[in-house]
């Protein structure tokens, strides 16, 4: 039981009147976050556009070139600042959306 937990990861989303979600460590925020359950909202999914622009609290790995590089151009020196439609969750996490 306690292995079953440890794969289990939760968003939540203060600020917001948004539930906190559960997935499974490494799932894709983008195909489980809808205009429903989530403040966030997704574009192009792909991290071009920058509408799923947050900012994450919590243990995650670090972007990689391409999202770093989309994440200068919205909003450089903010080390928070990520793309939810590329985020790895390996750990609970904090999410606020952000104005790009």
């Amino acid at each position: 039981m306690l292995r079953i937990m440890a794969d289990l990861c939760k968003i939540s989303f203060p600020g917001s009147d948004f539930v906190p979600i559960t997935l499974k460590c490494h799932q894709s925020l983008s195909e489980h976050l809808t205009i429903q359950n989530s403040p966030v909202l997704f574009g192009c999914r792909t991290g071009i556009c920058g509408t799923c622009l947050v900012e994450v609290i919590g243990d995650i790995p670090p972007p990689q070139p391409d999202e770093q590089e989309m994440l200068e151009t919205l909003t450089a020196n903010n080390p928070d600042a990520r793309l939810a439609c590329q985020l790895d969750i390996t750990d609970n996490v904090e999410i606020r959306k952000m104005e790009g």
